[in-house]
């Protein structure tokens, strides 16, 4: 031991002497050492560290206070026989440091625990540390001095700052079908300093170099059980983040890239290299493409934010590959959450308090919006949701943050994640004379957030099907062939050297935007009773501006062009004219998306409502049906319209029908 304590001392001085001087002035408490330095010099100690690691870290910080330093020795960067994943850790692990990576799904509260506690001897007062591991307080068996055992009393207890975390495997980790394994790591002292706590909340994803330790289980008796749990008491942690904006490139990675935004066949080679395998589809694809890019996202300077995130919102007929074109963008996307509706709660979409017994308290636990943040979330089969679980989504897909006030725990978590998601209609098929909200049964509120809706219908046509057949049939011919023009690893690396780009609005591109909206919403002259139609609000102006901006980031530019607020407003244009268009005035109304009462049907709506209030003057309180829809009719509200409208009337309150043919106002 004494020679290992003068051969880590020399490997100090020699090679972080300084480093160490500079830690210690900027108030640091440990100091990090790459394994592979103190491999390459000092093969025996490594070796030392990996198989005996308490005995060796003990030994680091007596020799760090021989050198006159008051920090925590932390080891990073350990080789990859000592890199394991969660799911294999063994019992010829116990004992030994290793390192492991993956997703931070809950993080207790910290809490002070006691590293050491001095005991006393009642008998003859000798004073005797015992240092503490688990959650019990372990007592001296017997007093070193005059040999006396039994109870001992506390004389001084050493407390540290404890957190516990659960690490769990990241989803590309893992192979099919396959659970992900979680494990429980134990933080203490400088390891949860606020900076780094901030590093380690659900969601983030690290690694973690530590002590692999077991754990009694206590039965319900209080009896030891014959079965142990295991921790890793960490050493070091090192967040790591696999986002778009952090992946690597090499000068010929951003050469290529480039080159290739300067093609000008650059959105149509984008749009054809999107889940090759599915034909056709050119509009989601290239909607798909873009929500990748994705637009800016603008802090105000009275502390709000403007999200850059686009939400897409495919609905379609049953067998048109939306759950095909989901599970692409989830294996491209690097940091995507793929979760199905069936199988979502609100809380695992969002966030959860789970009961904690290590701490004796509460633990925050991320879902799968928290956990996407920076990335995105693909929600399949949104319709299968309840609706209790869909209102939890509101907050995150505007505001981009999660907020939880539960058992004494008020947190807010980001969830700067944009949202793919796929419902079906509640018939099968898809109708386009129906509003989306009555058919795929979701809150108007929870639509209108979303920036594009997209059809997708199947409609036998001799000339597509062939096509489409011929395509399948030649992907399943040759399943590994490369369909797309740019491959998955390139397209990664496209759009992460774009996302570094943030483009700002030009004039040009102001004026064009401001003329759509301004124009649409004022196309058509309308009577003063009348109801105006609204072709779009300001959320989709919003919407429009992201849309420019990810345009041009596709180009590389630093400005938004003309030409990409044209290529918005196409886009947007192509969803309105599919979901938005009134059938009975053939003009667009947003209100067919966001509430599924359009302009006209509510004119409908005031017009029966004031044959009612006429009627009544005539007949009294009781008013016969058969009136309202004739006096209706002779106003232009065909039978069928009118008889819908009461119906809902009815459902909403507003009337009642005491008798078969007779309707009452209820008084307001």
């Amino acid at each position: 031991m004494e020679e290992n304590l003068r051969a880590f001392r020399d490997f100090i001085t020699n090679n972080f002497g300084k480093d160490i001087a500079k830690a210690i002035a900027k108030g640091e408490e440990s100091f990090f050492i790459d394994f592979k330095v103190l491999d390459s010099q000092e093969p025996k100690l490594a070796d030392e560290l990996l198989n005996n690691p308490k005995e060796f870290l003990e030994m680091a910080r007596k020799a760090y206070e021989d050198l006159g330093f008051n920090l925590e020795p932390r080891f990073i960067n350990l080789p990859e026989s000592n890199t394991v994943k969660i799911k294999n850790i063994r019992t010829k692990h116990l004992g030994k440091l290793i390192q492991i990576e993956g997703l931070v799904r809950q993080a207790s509260e910290v809490r002070p625990a006691s590293s050491s506690i001095i005991f006393e001897c009642p008998a003859c007062g000798q004073l005797i540390e015992e240092k503490q591991t688990t959650n019990r307080v372990k007592e001296p068996k017997r007093c070193p001095q005059c040999g006396r055992r039994g109870r001992f009393s506390q004389h001084e207890k050493v407390l540290e700052d404890v957190q516990k975390i659960v690490i769990e495997e990241a989803p590309e980790m893992m192979e099919g079908g396959e659970q992900p394994q979680r494990i429980n790591v134990i933080l203490s002292k400088d390891l949860v300093d606020p900076s780094i706590v901030l590093k380690t909340c659900p969601g983030s994803r690290i690694q973690v170099v530590g002590v692999v330790e077991e754990v009694p289980i206590y039965l319900r008796t209080g009896a030891k059980s014959t079965r142990f749990d295991i921790l890793i008491n960490a050493n070091a942690i090192k967040p790591i983040e696999y986002e778009f904006t952090e992946i690597e490139l090499t000068e010929d990675d951003i050469a290529k890239i480039k080159k290739t935004a300067n093609d000008p066949r650059i959105y149509e080679k984008l749009v054809n290299s999107v889940a090759p395998t599915i034909f056709g589809n050119e509009k989601i694809k290239e909607a798909i493409a873009i929500q990748l890019f994705g637009g800016v996202r603008k802090e105000r300077a009275d502390g709000t934010a403007v999200r850059g995130d686009l939400h897409i919102l495919l609905v379609g007929d049953p067998g048109v590959s939306k759950t095909q074109m989901l599970k692409y963008v989830s294996t491209l996307a690097p940091k995507a959450r793929y979760v199905s509706g069936k199988g979502a709660s609100g809380v695992g979409l969002t966030a959860s308090i789970v009961r904690d017994e290590f701490v004796r308290g509460w633990s925050l636990e991320a879902g799968a919006l928290v956990l996407a943040n920076k990335g995105i979330a693909i929600i399949d089969e949104l319709d299968k949701m309840s609706n209790d679980d869909r209102v939890a989504m509101h907050e995150a897909l505007e505001s981009q943050t999660v907020t939880i006030a539960k058992a004494n725990i008020h947190a807010t978590l980001n969830a700067q994640t944009s949202v793919l998601a796929a419902a079906n209609p509640k018939y099968s098929r898809f109708d386009p004379y129906v509003p989306v909200p009555e058919q795929i049964d979701l809150p108007a509120t929870l639509i209108n957030r979303f920036d594009l809706i997209f059809p997708m219908r199947d409609i036998p046509d001799r000339e597509r099907d062939e096509k489409i057949a011929l395509h399948m049939l030649n992907v399943a011919r040759e399943p590994k062939k490369n369909l797309g023009i740019f491959n998955q690893e390139f397209l990664r690396k496209y759009i992460a050297y774009a996302k570094q780009i943030n483009p700002k609005l030009t004039d040009s591109a102001m004026n064009e935007l401001k003329e759509f909206y301004v124009s649409l919403r004022n196309k058509r002259v309308m009577g003063e009773d009348e109801v105006r139609p609204i072709p779009i609000s300001p959320r989709q102006l919003e919407a429009l501006v992201r849309l420019s901006e990810a345009y041009a980031r596709v180009r590389l530019s630093n400005k938004v062009t003309k030409k990409d607020a044209e290529r918005a407003i196409s886009l947007l244009k192509f969803c309105l004219s599919k979901v938005g268009v009134d059938p009975e005035t053939g003009e667009i109304d947003i209100d067919r998306i966001v509430s599924g009462v359009t302009a006209s049907k509510r004119n409908k709506i005031m017009i029966i409502k004031e044959v009612i209030k006429e009627l009544a003057e005539k007949f009294g309180e009781n008013i016969p049906i058969t009136d309202i829809i004739e006096e209706a009719r002779n106003r232009g509200v065909n039978e069928e319209t009118s008889e819908e409208i009461i119906q809902k009337m009815k459902r909403e309150g507003e009337i009642f029908e005491p008798k078969h043919g007779i309707i009452r106002r209820l008084p307001k």
